[in-house]
């Protein structure tokens, strides 16, 4: 790691010889070695908060540490932001349930960003009008770093919230109400806590995760060695840049089989089911609604394809838009979030009844992680994420319910899509059929 270290004392050497500026960033190429390990280096990082990040593409990678700045509300931010910075961080699913818990909202300007684009590595220094700050933070860098072991599987204690008998109740609840006209749509959500004999990080359960669960965002914020919220999701909230945004309806969902033949008939039969095309159809339209306002343009891709994952595929349809002119990255995360794919539609009714019904506070899972500045901005879906607070982890998975749907069939895809984390950390079967 003799690179990274030169780079960093010519990072220090220019902060203490050149004027420091508000909403100045530096940046300096660093060659880094082919096995070098983003999540490895963060993990040795005595600096919080700590936030790591990796586009479903793996084009981009960014290890994020310390802080100069933090937001509760976002659209501040863009006041103190100058060129190329980004603000990072994540907003909870339901911001007024969670008004009482921390960190319902939380965003930050790092003072460090370490990033690939491609094969290309950056250190980034964001810099104030307090250069001893900005040192501190960098003579704190670890240069040495050792890898973080293979997970082990253990086996824990599984409790779910709810269990099999009130998920059962809470669907007949929900499917009497679509019956009646009260939404179309709910997605209800499963909190699955595993107990765990010894403590793990989030570090470790991210770098077992992004090792196997390919086609996916991987993302973790760590406010301590202790604490940490990370998952591997497959869906995209939105992506903009300058005035283009790309978004996407992921909905309608059925397992995966080793056997190729199974598995291809499986993604035949998805495509062609008419609940599964029904729920798809139907975040399409509260997408292109909710966007209306705010784009000059919206493209919607006229055939619905597959995103396989490891233990599951989805229904996925690409959006377009062109924005308007002032209209920031921003404004889209509360027009869009939470979606029809996370809670239902309409989307006040089908949050109103979750939160009555729910025998949990979602947090931040099914909220939104990402990023945004001026010139750019994405945001990825927190599905498939875990809450870790050192043995005990919390794991999320929801299922969309609309006329048709089966309490025994839906509770199984809570498990497959639950199996996406829990199957690193625990020996436990998720996949019993429910009694």
């Amino acid at each position: 790691m003799s690179e990274l270290h030169r780079v960093i004392l010519s990072l220090i050497e220019r902060v203490e010889s050149e004027p420091v500026l508000e909403g100045t960033r530096l940046s300096e190429v660093v060659t880094i070695p082919s096995d070098f390990s983003g999540i490895d280096w963060l993990e040795a990082q005595p600096l919080f908060p700590k936030f790591y990040w990796q586009s479903r593409d793996s084009r981009e990678e960014v290890v994020v540490l310390d802080q100069l700045h933090s937001f509760t509300d976002p659209l501040a931010a863009y006041t103190i932001l100058g060129e190329n910075q980004r603000v990072w961080g994540g907003k909870a699913f339901d911001h007024e349930q969670s008004k009482t818990q921390r960190q319902s909202c939380y965003f930050f300007l790092p003072i460090i960003e370490l990033s690939r684009q491609d094969e290309i590595w950056t250190l980034n220094v964001n810099l104030s009008n307090d250069p001893q700050r900005i040192l501190h933070a960098l003579y704190q860098l670890k240069m040495d770093y050792s890898e973080i072991p293979p997970l082990q599987t253990q086996i824990g204690t599984i409790h779910y919230s709810p269990q099999f008998n009130e998920w059962q109740h809470i669907v007949n609840k929900a499917l009497t109400a679509i019956n009646h006209d009260e939404f179309e749509k709910v997605v209800l959500a499963r909190k699955t806590r595993v107990e765990l004999p010894a403590p793990i990080r989030a570090s470790h359960l991210l770098k077992a995760s992004r090792a196997i669960n390919h086609n996916s965002f991987h993302f973790l914020l760590s406010f301590s060695d202790h604490h940490g919220f990370t998952g591997s999701t497959p869906e995209r909230l939105y992506s903009r840049i300058d005035d283009m945004l790309e978004t996407e309806a992921l909905a309608g969902t059925v397992g995966r089989s080793d056997n190729p033949d199974d598995d291809a008939r499986l993604s035949q039969w998805l495509l062609s089911d008419d609940k599964n095309l029904r729920e798809n159809q139907i975040v399409v339209d509260d997408i292109v609604q909710c966007l209306a306002p705010h784009t000059e343009s919206i493209d919607v891709q006229t055939d619905v394809q597959l995103i396989r994952l490891r233990k599951v595929q989805h229904l996925i349809r690409r959006i377009h838009a062109r924005l308007k002119l002032g209209i920031k990255g921003i404004h889209l995360l509360s027009a869009l979030q939470p979606t029809a794919a996370m809670a239902g539609l309409p989307r006040e009714d089908a949050i109103q009844f979750i939160r009555m019904n729910e025998p949990f506070t979602r947090g931040w899972y099914s909220g939104s992680v990402g990023y945004f500045g001026h010139e750019k901005a994405e945001f990825c879906v927190a599905i498939r994420s875990a809450l870790i607070n050192d043995n005990t982890v919390k794991l999320y998975a929801g299922a969309g319910i609309v006329t048709g749907s089966e309490a025994k069939y839906e509770w199984q895809e809570l498990n497959r899509k639950t199996a996406t984390l829990l199957s690193l950390i625990s020996e436990h079967n998720d996949n019993e059929e429910p009694a």
